[in-house]
């Protein structure tokens, strides 16, 4: 009897919140394996802001997904069946799986990670802290604004998969580290459990003054991952000189907002600010290595909220904008896993 593999293939474009509606759940057989082909069991799919972006039909660094396409996604999978000497059954692999139980993959294909069977940490923390949302937090404090001991460094949605280890790294590198998230909850979680210095609630009537108290040197780095009014709020307490690393905009994936188009003050503060992708950063080794280490020492705390169901994966990506998880977002596609 063959398997049979559920997709979630685009069916609309959402303008604003994501719904089931916007997807097909089609189920088709496995194909039979070819030469050189595995068979991946996808256990657990990565929940990011880009996903939202590559439902949008505009220019972007990836093509959009195309009507009728499977959901491209981020994930970990288990090799199930191999006609590969690369891979073995048991291996698990990360890379772009897709909304889907299933995956054929050639071992030619570029972009995927084998790793043991047994990685000794939990598998929601390979695609958070030890995967792309940990090297992309690495990857933006080390090498597009490396903060320095001493220096404020200012982290919006902090509270999320990649702001959390960002401020993190920064505590580690000897920085003042203040972090913007929405409700006094996460912003409990930021100071008592993860050590930032201070946290100032996005929500809150008197946000801006709550910076300002927060950041009374001002700020020398601005990791920001929100854009909008947040982001604006941040440029105004830049120190001269002041560096940004601008890893995401995710206040306008769903509502359409443009980032402002108000340059004055880069030229008032001789601000630098660098956009960064991490699909060209080319020392996630270094990163992993350095990062699994930090969480081995205590030096680094992970946390992941695990959402259940394939069918789920539309509504579960709505978390990500309105605030009701901490740390990394996946969602459980194999319910053994």
């Amino acid at each position: 009897m063959s398997l049979l593999n559920r997709q979630l293939r685009l069916k609309s474009r959402p303008d604003g919140l994501v719904g089931r509606e916007h997807f097909d759940l089609v189920e088709q057989p496995v194909p039979e394996l070819g030469e050189g082909e595995i068979l991946l069991r996808v256990l657990y799919l990565s929940m990011d802001p880009t996903n939202r972006v590559w439902m949008r039909d505009i220019p972007q660094y990836l093509p959009p997904v195309a009507i009728g396409e499977v959901m491209r996604a981020l994930g970990l999978g288990r090799v199930v069946k191999s006609r590969s000497p690369h891979y073995h059954e048991g291996d698990l692999v990360q890379g772009i799986t897709g909304w889907q139980d299933y995956l054929v993959l050639h071992d030619s294909a570029k972009g995927y990670v084998r790793l043991p069977a047994d990685p000794g940490i939990p598998l929601p923390t390979l695609l958070g802290a030890a995967g792309m949302s940990g090297v992309t937090a690495y990857y933006g404090m080390t090498d597009i604004a490396p903060v320095q001991p001493g220096e404020t460094l200012v982290v919006s949605a902090a509270a999320g998969s990649v702001g959390s280890i960002a401020g993190q790294i920064g505590k580690i590198r000897g920085a003042r580290v203040v972090g913007i998230a929405g409700g006094a909850d996460k912003c409990h979680y930021l100071v008592d459990e993860l050590r930032f210095d201070a946290a100032v609630d996005y929500k809150a009537d008197d946000f801006k003054q709550q910076l300002k108290a927060a950041t009374s040197d001002g700020v020398h780095v601005n990791f920001e991952n929100v854009g909008g009014e947040v982001m604006r709020a941040v440029l105004s307490r830049m120190v001269i000189g002041g560096r940004i690393a601008l890893c995401g905009l995710i206040s306008g994936y769903n509502s359409g907002e443009k980032p402002s188009d108000d340059y004055g003050i880069f030229v008032m503060k001789r601000l630098s600010m660098r956009g960064f992708l991490v699909l060209d950063y080319t020392k996630t080794k270094e990163a992993v290595h350095a990062i699994t280490g930090w969480i081995r020492e205590g030096k680094l705390k992970t946390e992941e909220t695990v959402a259940e169901g394939l069918e789920n994966a539309p509504v579960v990506l709505n978390r990500l904008f309105d605030g009701s998880h901490r740390g990394k977002l996946v969602l459980r596609v194999d319910a053994q896993a």
